[in-house]
């Protein structure tokens, strides 16, 4: 790059939070420094509360602590998930940003095939501010992309695409495997660099993973909710597959955009198969029954928000998982309390909420 030419000004540096859980130092944020320097910082802290975490000098940042999660949201604290990266999604509730983007402490900056250092972030938002194509699948990937159009016999009536509520990246190095998966596979890397991204189609459900994740507050951010996980529950690891099946069957209701490929991260260590089977043995066999419960999934036309949309699959998901187990009936109930917590610190416009204390800095 010539030294002469400016540097461009980082997009939507004001519209913008990046929401890290954690329970310990951000010495990762040094290897991000010169993409995510520009950006506000949401750090949420996992675990205990009297631990501090140090953050590298130079960011804009507030944290927020479980003792901090309790004061903020009173009673309704409940439905924030404890000891289990769960814990972002009140990063989420608490940004007054219009895009939120979330990534997992052990992520690093990834290379490209030829060696140059991806901007995850930057990927990102071209996603987010490109449309989506869910109706009509193209064979070309994304045709707003340089370099590629929409291919012969694609519906002109469809070529506008639909706002893209979603962008959801990949990880190079250690996949996103499950228990057992990792447990017969130990040794398996990714090394696969895919130059793609890929609108979702409608109805199709994905597994979405939280590591490496950009969405719409705006569009989408109520129905965002990492659902009932680690301390106290039976189950860990569905947080953000959990969000991303209420998510994708609400975007599709609402006729919105989901996309899935670039950009990549370097994910750095792999969590440890045996505490991972403890915490998905449930789940792996409940998902057998909540599939076919998303896919069967439909929701009424007066459901025109995405508060009405997750209230309506509350109801739904107690109604007709509360038999699989008791554990979706508190789920369902947490789901309410997170809407209502979301709508009191996230009033619609003309109300004004206030944080009954401010985060620490």
């Amino acid at each position: 790059m010539a030294e002469s030419k400016v540097s461009p000004t980082p997009l939507l540096k004001d519209e913008l939070d990046i929401v890290i859980p954690t329970i310990r130092n951000l010495d990762f944020l040094e290897m991000w420094r010169p993409f995510f320097q520009p950006y506000h910082l949401i750090i949420v802290q996992d675990g205990d509360p009297s631990k501090t975490i140090k953050v590298p000098e130079g960011f804009d940042y507030e944290l927020y602590n479980r003792n901090d999660i309790n004061r903020i949201l009173g009673p309704k604290a409940s439905c924030i998930s404890f000891k289990d990266s769960a814990c972002r999604c009140f990063g989420y509730m608490v940004s007054k940003k219009k895009y939120i983007y979330t990534i997992d402490d052990d992520c690093f900056v990834a290379k490209d095939p030829s060696g140059k250092e991806i901007n995850a972030l930057e990927q990102h938002i071209k996603n987010v501010l490109s449309p989506s194509t869910p109706f009509f699948f193209n064979t070309l990937y994304d045709p707003y992309r340089e370099g590629a159009d929409f291919v012969r016999g694609y519906p002109f009536s469809l070529r506008e695409g639909v706002p893209t509520a979603v962008s959801h990246g990949l990880w190079l190095n250690i996949p996103d495997y499950d228990a057992p998966t990792q447990l017969v596979k130990p040794l398996e890397r990714n090394t696969r660099y895919v130059d793609a991204v890929l609108t979702i189609p409608k109805g199709t459900l994905f597994p979405m993973c939280g590591m490496n994740l950009a969405f719409n507050r705006d569009l989408i951010g109520p129905a965002m909710y990492f659902g009932l996980m680690g301390d106290g529950q039976p189950i860990g690891r569905y947080d953000d597959m959990w969000a991303g099946w209420c998510i994708k069957v609400i975007c599709d209701h609402l006729g919105l955009g989901v996309k899935t490929g670039l950009p990549y991260i370097w994910h750095s260590k792999a969590s440890n198969p045996f505490v991972n089977l403890k915490k998905e043995y449930k789940g792996i066999y409940w998902q057998e029954e909540l599939i076919p419960f998303f896919q069967g999934v439909t929701l009424p036309k007066e459901c025109t928000s995405v508060q009405k949309c997750y209230i309506e699959l509350s109801k739904q998901v107690k109604a007709k998982l509360g038999k699989v187990d008791d554990y979706f009936n508190k789920l369902a109930d947490a789901m309410v309390t997170w809407i209502e917590a979301w709508d009191e610190l996230n009033p619609p416009a003309g109300k004004s909420a206030e944080l009954t204390n401010g985060p620490k800095k």
